[in-house]
């Protein structure tokens, strides 16, 4: 597998500003990935629940950090579930399974 895409994770934190108002900081970090399609299963088990997921990129485990937003190719996702493959060629990989954000 090859990660020839480039993906930014999106964590979310606030800060106060001199008037005592909340601003929301983005903090972004570029990583690469690999991009596969929503497996048939996938998408109707998670459309029984309520979800649409429409994408799903394979990153480096050690990079995420449980971050719930990410932005590829100018279009921003949710992650709706993470999935950790169990075949040994794969244990340092993580699977985010993500929905587009309008």
């Amino acid at each position: 597998m090859t990660y020839d895409y480039e993906l930014k994770l999106i964590s979310i934190s606030y800060e106060e500003n001199a008037m005592g108002d909340s601003i929301e900081i983005e903090n972004t970090i570029t990583i690469l990935c690999a991009v596969e399609s929503v497996t048939q299963s996938e998408h109707y088990a998670a459309a029984s629940n309520g979800m649409k997921p429409s994408i799903v990129f394979i990153i480096n485990q050690h990079e995420y950090e449980k971050q719930q937003l990410v932005e590829f190719e100018g279009d921003r996702y949710m992650v709706t579930r993470t999935f950790k493959p169990s075949e040994p060629k794969y244990f340092e990989t993580i699977e985010l399974i993500c929905e587009g954000v309008i």
